[in-house]
């Protein structure tokens, strides 16, 4: 019965009459409505939600459900078990390639210059011919672990990881100037990809769960669960919400754990003082920020340059062989040079060593790292960009006490170090959380480390915006290539 008129009563709309008027209807949803439910079932007094916290929003299509989080246990533990094996395999082929009771670095300059050149040729000419016969029987499957998770664009290859990952620490070991975290991390995603497809997860699971395994295989090898954590959250999803951390942290930690085992619960870089801060660090700090930034930019773009110009076919058969003999000759001379750089980081941060030999050291080791990948030989590219940097800030730092006398030269190690990683990988505080857990100390000096970052960061991002891992991201298959929603249309490749 219609209202009488100046009854107040007004008549409901249906849905075609608000859709014909171009009306929207607000959906309300309650965060107390949410997938898994709080406990707790009724608001705050004020009535306002608990996700609009930004970083505690719906986790969407990745639920961390009870069957997640044990997926993402199994995880972990692989991660970290993968991890256990591939180090030992590590250590016992540089033990093999140059046995001594010192230190990796301290072999390879007991070594005479013939076995150093010989390690690095049979090194290539093995690596060579793996890498051939992995691409001719293993083609078209995929061992990128950032394009997987960047592009949900498939499911990692477990049998090709592993062996891309053999070939790594293999050749590694020999002495190639790449890092060694590469294969554990490609491990702990496939790990992941395997376990999450087995479980039967969601696509978006996955992609959490291979992230989360790849910054797990990176944390057990350094023992640096949190670097890990943040490695996933920051660099691989570019998100820091707490149902990509809390995942993350966790997967971290328990891979780390499961290393011990085999591993040592301790730093990377053992007896680094702890530094103090000084208003003379400070300044160099912030004029060599932007340097760092300058020369990351230019080493993101030749590792571009090198990855999408590696040699195809059989050519991969000699071009290692070529790659690791130009090494091995530099290497006479420098055998800081040798492995993924941990020789040349370890001195720069107690000090030791004297400014022309740092700062040569600095120039050689991004160009043989370029060389060792531009090879095709798989390899990562953290500890050498770290060991870089970390040299550029000793060797500067013992010209800038000449003027300014009152810092250790470490401590410019430490800082540079910071900044060369937190800018090369567009990551500050991934960079910075991995070097105070590698050497255990630096808080004292987190604040110029933190303006060394920021100011490299900045002109990394300013002048370019490519990482070492952006950069490296394989050619699109198909033609019609399109912009990526983040990245304005200039920028795509």
């Amino acid at each position: 019965m219609p209202p009488k008129p100046g009854s107040g009563r007004r008549r409901p709309r249906d849905a075609g009459f608000t859709a014909r008027m171009g009306w929207r209807r607000r959906p309300v949803r309650s965060e107390r409505l949410r997938t898994p439910a709080p406990v707790f079932k009724t608001r705050m007094p004020s009535k306002r939600g608990a996700m609009e916290q930004p970083n505690a929003r719906q986790d969407g299509e990745g639920l961390l459900t009870p069957v997640f989080w044990l997926v993402l246990g199994l995880t972990g533990v692989a991660a970290g078990l993968s991890g256990v094996v591939l180090m030992s395999l590590l250590f016992h082929v540089e033990a093999a390639a140059f046995p001594g009771s010192g230190s990796y670095l301290a072999n390879v300059a007991d070594a005479s210059g013939i076995r150093r050149v010989n390690s690095l040729l049979i090194a290539g000419m093995l690596g060579g011919i793996a890498i051939y016969l992995l691409r001719r029987y293993t083609p078209g499957e995929k061992t990128d672990l950032d394009d997987i998770v960047w592009t949900a664009s498939g499911e990692l290859s477990f049998r090709r990881c592993l062996g891309t990952a053999v070939i790594s620490e293999v050749v590694v070991g020999m002495g190639a100037s790449l890092g060694r975290e590469a294969a554990t991390k490609l491990m702990g995603g496939a790990f992941g990809s395997v376990l999450g497809g087995r479980f039967g997860l969601t696509a978006e699971q996955r992609r959490l769960l291979i992230a989360c395994g790849g910054g797990a295989g990176l944390a057990c090898v350094y023992n640096v669960p949190l670097g890990g954590a943040f490695f996933t959250a920051e660099i691989l999803l570019g998100t820091t919400s707490l149902t990509t951390l809390l995942p993350a942290l966790a997967c971290s930690a328990l891979a780390t754990m499961t290393a011990w085992i085999y591993l040592p619960n301790r730093a990377t870089y053992l007896d680094v003082p702890a530094y103090p801060f000084s208003a003379s660090l400070l300044c160099w700090a912030l004029l060599a920020g932007p340097v760092i930034g300058l020369l990351a930019t230019g080493y993101i773009r030749v590792i571009g340059w090198i990855s999408h110009h590696r040699v195809p076919g059989a050519g991969v058969l000699l071009a290692p062989i070529a790659a690791f003999g130009v090494l091995g000759l530099i290497g006479l001379r420098y055998p800081q040079l040798f492995g993924n750089g941990h020789g040349l980081a370890a001195p720069a941060f107690l000090g030791l060593g004297s400014a022309g030999l740092m700062l040569t050291l600095a120039l050689l080791k991004p160009l043989v790292t370029a060389l060792c990948l531009g090879s095709g030989v798989s390899g990562g590219l953290f500890t050498p960009v770290l060991s870089s940097g970390a040299a550029f800030g000793a060797g500067t730092g013992i010209l800038w006490t000449q003027l300014w006398p009152g810092s250790p030269v470490g401590a410019f190690a430490m800082v540079a170090a910071a900044a060369a990683i937190g800018s090369s990988m567009q990551a500050p505080l991934t960079g910075l959380a991995l070097v105070l857990e590698l050497t255990h100390g630096g808080f004292a000096i987190l604040v110029a480390m933190i303006a060394a970052t920021v100011a490299a960061t900045v002109v990394v991002r300013r002048l370019d915006g490519y990482s070492i891992y952006s950069a490296r991201l394989p050619a699109r298959t198909h033609t019609t290539a399109t912009t990526t929603p983040t990245e304005p249309p200039g920028l795509a490749s």
